[in-house]
């Protein structure tokens, strides 16, 4: 998937609130919206270099830039937290997705009850299957972690998937690290423990779940693999 650009780099100062960052460019701190509200702590240490991207200029929005990346190491990583909602749609209508090959796009945010889950996809016999896709920033030896901050709406969708199952739908969750260097998932029971409770309680429940890495550049997302879940320290898939 393309990634709008064109991108300019700069240095993360700080963060005021969490859609608010501050950006040193060519000597002068300007304000950047951040589309990404997770905590970030670990990647947005004062000093790290980031990638803003100019509004439209006729655009009546405040803030005149987007922070949308940053760079830890050699690694580029998203902090567009919608990136992996628009990645899928691309991937899915191309069956481009190995686990989901097999599926149909139908449509995207499909109202279920109280609940909204991001895609609905049907199989060749005409069966639906729900799917929620979340973002994922946060790796640490490799691990892939979510959520960095407590999620009760990621709780709350993980255990509606599982009322699913029991009416006799499909449903699944689609992890989307925005960056490469995990090689296995596991929620992080210490920031949200109801979330990682969930999650097992739904997988245990019949729901799929799946975690893929990404490449990202400063132009576009790719495929990258899909890589291990891991639940209560077993690996599961």
């Amino acid at each position: 998937m393309e990634i709008e650009g064109p991108l300019l780099a700069g240095r993360f100062v700080e963060r005021p609130n969490r859609f608010l960052t501050r950006v040193e460019i060519d000597g002068r701190v300007i304000d950047s919206h951040l589309p990404d509200p997770g905590r970030l702590r670990e990647l947005l240490v004062p000093g790290v270099e980031v990638f803003l991207r100019p509004v439209a200029p006729e655009s009546l929005r405040k803030t005149r830039y987007t922070t949308v990346m940053v760079k830890k190491g050699h690694v580029l990583i998203s902090l567009v937290s919608a990136l992996p909602n628009r990645f899928v749609a691309g991937e899915l209508s191309k069956r481009q997705l190995p686990m989901l090959a097999d599926l149909k796009l139908v449509r995207a945010e499909v109202p279920v009850g109280r609940h909204r889950f991001d895609f609905l996809l049907r199989d060749n016999a005409g069966g639906d299957f729900y799917l929620e896709v979340k973002s994922v920033t946060y790796v640490e030896n490799g691990i892939a972690r979510f959520p960095d901050a407590v999620s009760e709406r990621a709780s709350r969708h993980a255990l509606a998937l599982a009322d699913l199952i029991k009416e006799g739908q499909g449903a699944g969750i689609l992890f989307v690290c925005q960056r490469p260097d995990a090689t296995v998932f596991s929620p992080m029971e210490d920031r949200d423990p109801k979330f990682a409770q969930s999650l097992y309680r739904a997988w245990r429940g019949g729901v799929r779940v799946w975690c893929i890495a990404t490449k990202v550049t400063l132009e576009k997302m790719t495929y990258w693999r899909e890589i291990p879940i891991m639940l209560n320290g077993q690996i599961i898939a």
